[in-house]
């Protein structure tokens, strides 16, 4: 992933006037982000959340209308927000906010969009305009939009069991595991949610 990432950034410093490449490089720091996140490097997590920031943006500038840039810049603010923790993830939480409602604006049909801004609300908390509840809707509309996406099912199952719903939250983890049997957090997920 590293080593993609860099090909990405590369290129994209390469071609900066391309807004699809400025996206992948953006993703492609995203998903080491997400991989650093999960196994706890969070000085990773953050030089390439902060890093895909920059190709987000730039994608944003040459074309603004595009929903799933913003989608991916509010959340390669979210990432870099939880790598930074404390005070300095209020910038980053703030830039996270805004650009995914931006892109939920532009495109009300498209399920991330809403998968985004649930993960968004589930780590923002409700005394600053998050919440576990709003997380749940936003991630019930997801997957009224799209019913197989499985990511969407197992953050419906973490919000649920976050709100004390296990039982709801163990049958959102089993539709995430049916639908994709190689996602290791999922499983896990399921296995450490209670029965009720």
């Amino acid at each position: 992933l590293e080593r993609l990432a860099t090909q990405a950034s590369s290129q994209a410093d390469k071609q900066s006037g391309d807004a699809e490449i400025q996206y992948g490089a953006a993703l492609a720091n995203s998903t080491l982000a997400e991989v650093a996140e999960e196994v706890r490097d969070k000085a990773q997590a953050r030089a390439a959340s902060e890093a895909g920031m920059k190709y987000a943006e730039r994608s944003i500038a040459l074309k603004g209308d595009v929903a799933e840039y913003h989608r991916l810049l509010g959340t390669l603010c979210g990432q870099a927000a939880g790598a930074v923790g404390g005070i300095g993830a209020l910038k980053f939480g703030r830039c996270a906010l805004d650009e995914v409602n931006k892109a939920v604006s532009l495109d009300p049909k498209a399920p991330i969009n809403y998968l985004s801004r649930g993960i968004g609300n589930y780590y923002l908390p409700a005394m600053l305009g998050g919440g576990v509840e709003l997380a749940i809707r936003d991630f019930q509309k997801a997957v009224e939009l799209d019913a197989r996406l499985a990511e969407t099912h197992m953050w419906l199952g973490i919000g649920l069991r976050k709100a004390n719903r296990n039982a709801e939250a163990r049958k959102a983890f089993e539709k995430a595991v049916a639908l994709n049997p190689a996602r290791v957090w999922a499983k896990q997920q399921l296995e450490k949610t209670p029965a009720q």
